[in-house]
């Protein structure tokens, strides 16, 4: 299959389309990537009609968010055992102060409580309930309208999300993980985040192996995205994830990020999550994932400069102050 990769020019002239419906990000030459062979540059204008528009048409609104600029998903763990930030909230009141300041910058709030991170051991069902459930209800009993990401990969704790106040569904395991997941999302017609993800939390870096990363990871999207229309969820709520971290090595999310603008051809909004991941300190020597805020800030950065629509972090009000830079600098405004 041959793929797009989008490269965002600086000059104001000679401008043929938008990346995935930017209102401030541009492209006029397109990179074609295919397995094994040499990367071919054209020019926008001859790529086929169909894959012009995958590329370049406006991505539906998600959680009554337009994506014209980028959004940022502010993530908020109630979880004793996450990489970063577990047991960082000791009980609900904590959480709900945790999400009014988040909501001061973030456009959405990712609220989980199971860690899927490296060596992650599984949640019991009605744990992950009790942890995320009475927060949801908490935050919206406290007024807090900043739509709600519930992470989760288990349907049970989407539906009993959703029914407090959750507005859209984050699975890393792209609803394979429970059957039941994809019904849950397709009855309460809700976006859902599909990511990439290979093996289990407590086995996934063990030895991931690819043939080609970036296109296996694509296929995968692409077979997810066929399951979820095929079983009732709209293509116009569907958010598509590469999955930095999970089931990687570091050059495997080297290429990733390097290519994240070929998902543009899925047609679809793309979210980056790699904030304050493992990869981010093996390269800059951070051992304390607290102390990786400037690496999650320029892969942050890259993605958006690469069109992705959507970043996940953990540092909302940094983020926000160089996004603003950034859309400054391109001479941009921002909604958010």
């Amino acid at each position: 299959m041959t793929l797009a990769q989008l490269i965002p020019q600086t000059t104001a002239y000679a401008v043929s389309a938008r990346v995935g419906g930017s209102a401030w990000l541009f492209a006029e030459t397109a990179l074609i990537k295919a397995r094994d062979t040499e990367p071919e540059e054209v020019l926008f204008d001859d790529l086929p009609s169909d894959q012009r528009t995958r590329l370049s048409q406006q991505r539906a609104p998600i959680c009554g968010l337009t994506l014209d600029v980028p959004r940022i998903m502010g993530i908020l763990n109630v979880t004793p055992d996450s990489f970063s930030d577990g047991g960082t909230l000791a009980n609900v009141q904590d959480a709900v102060d945790r999400a009014r300041a988040m909501a001061q910058d973030a456009d959405i709030l990712d609220i989980g409580g199971e860690s899927t991170r490296p060596g992650a051991q599984e949640v019991a069902l009605d744990e992950e309930i009790r942890r995320t459930v009475p927060v949801i209800k908490a935050i919206r009993e406290a007024g807090i309208t900043t739509p709600i990401s519930i992470d989760t990969r288990k349907a049970q704790v989407a539906a009993s999300a959703l029914a407090a106040g959750a507005d859209m569904v984050n699975d890393v395991t792209a609803m394979r993980y429970d059957p039941d997941m994809i019904h849950v999302v397709a009855q309460a017609g809700v976006p859902v985040c599909l990511m990439h993800s290979q093996g289990r939390p407590d086995t996934m870096q063990d030895d991931p192996r690819y043939d080609a990363v970036t296109f296996d990871v694509y296929d995968h999207l692409a077979e997810r995205i066929a399951a979820a229309e095929a079983a009732g969820i709209a293509r116009h709520n569907i958010i598509t994830d590469p999955g930095i971290g999970f089931g990687k090595t570091l050059q495997h999310n080297l290429r990733l990020l390097r290519d994240i603008a070929i998902y543009h051809d899925l047609g679809l909004p793309i979210l980056l999550g790699a904030s304050r991941k493992r990869f981010i300190g093996t390269i800059t020597g951070a051992e304390d994932a607290s102390n990786r805020l400037g690496g999650s800030i320029a892969v942050a950065l890259h993605g958006i400069a690469q069109g992705v629509q959507i970043v996940r972090v953990h540092d909302t009000k940094d983020t926000r102050q160089a996004l603003s830079l950034q859309m400054a600098v391109n001479g941009a405004g921002s909604d958010g």
